[in-house]
């Protein structure tokens, strides 16, 4: 009992810091250190200002009027309708350039992971995403728009008369916008497949399974996570555009479906997203409803912190989830 008690009040160590204090750095160390607390001080700041003005904001010209009615097709929008068709239209575009971009996506890190031969096409492949990955999202428009007023891709948008093709639809604008959330599945994906060790496949092996079927039954199933994480960030590029949007989709106020059938001839149409609504109708558009322009980009807010809150969800099933790796 008494060495117990000895023990019990005998001081804990104190924890160290295995730098050593900051005190005891140089002058120019402590104000580098100084400079990293306050560039990440001022990044949370601000994210938190952007967060709680367009809140403010959002919340005092939303509802639900905004949400379920449609827009009219008038220069002064304050008066008008809402922005349900760029809200149907967004979810529409991301949903056509995520189902682009996610098998494409997934194909090619599966190849630069497991095979990457020859070495000179790896190598030419992933400079290739790197160029896309920083590639202005106007060049990209331009060049979808040069692409799809082909003859050849007609089909693809609706066409005027004497068969004169536009470029301009979902298809064509899905098709570019999967160009923006390719580089992110792929560096998603290649870093989950990287991720798993080596026993793994070499277990596959030993079970007779052959390589294709190793990276179907195991490799694939074992990046999920890592897969839905590119796959969740691309979308959310997607649905922040705005370029694309206006050059690709045309940006007219309500959705204009092609001929054909209802899904097709919505796909072959134009139409507008929350981007270009609140582009248009903030003070330096053309509509004159920056009321309506402020309740928009909150709802787009509340989507890309939705999709930042799945991806943060997902990372940390894989953190908790991976325990092969140990």
């Amino acid at each position: 009992m008494a060495a117990a008690a000895t023990a019990a009040r005998r001081p804990r160590p104190r924890r160290t810091d295995p730098a050593g204090s900051s005190r005891d750095w140089h002058v120019a160390d402590r104000m580098g250190l100084a400079l990293c607390w306050s560039a990440g001080i001022a990044l949370c700041l601000l994210a938190l200002g952007i967060v709680l003005f367009m809140l403010v904001r959002g919340l005092q010209y939303l509802n639900l009027d905004l949400l379920f009615t449609h827009p009219q097709p008038d220069l002064n929008q304050s008066k008008t309708g809402g922005f349900l068709d760029p809200l149907i239209g967004t979810f529409l575009l991301i949903a056509v350039g995520i189902a682009i971009a996610l098998p494409l996506g997934v194909a090619t890190a599966v190849w630069l992971s497991e095979y990457g031969r020859p070495f000179w096409l790896a190598r030419a492949v992933e400079s290739g995403v790197e160029v896309v990955a920083g590639t202005p999202s106007i060049v990209l428009a331009i060049f979808g728009l040069v692409i799809f007023q082909q003859g050849a891709l007609g089909f693809l948008s609706f066409t005027g008369e004497g068969n004169a093709v536009f470029g301009r639809s979902f298809l064509t604008a899905g098709a570019m916008m999967a160009l923006i959330g390719l580089p992110l599945v792929v560096g998603a994906t290649r870093e989950a497949l990287q991720s798993i060790p080596g026993h793994v496949r070499e277990a596959s092996y030993a079970l007779g399974k052959s390589k294709f079927a190793s990276i179907r039954r195991v490799l694939i199933p074992g990046a999920r996570r890592g897969i839905a994480t590119g796959a969740t960030l691309g979308m959310g590029r997607i649905a922040g555009d705005t370029a694309i949007v206006v050059i690709l989709l045309g940006a007219s106020l309500r959705l204009e479906s092609a001929t054909g059938t209802p899904i097709v001839g919505a796909l072959r149409g134009t139409g507008s997203t929350l981007t270009s609504y609140v582009y248009n109708n903030s003070p330096a558009g053309e509509g004159n409803a920056p009321q309506k322009a402020y309740a928009a980009a909150f709802v787009l807010l509340l989507i890309v912190i939705l999709l930042n809150f799945v991806v943060d969800l997902i990372a940390r099933d894989r953190t908790g989830a991976a325990t092969w790796t140990k």
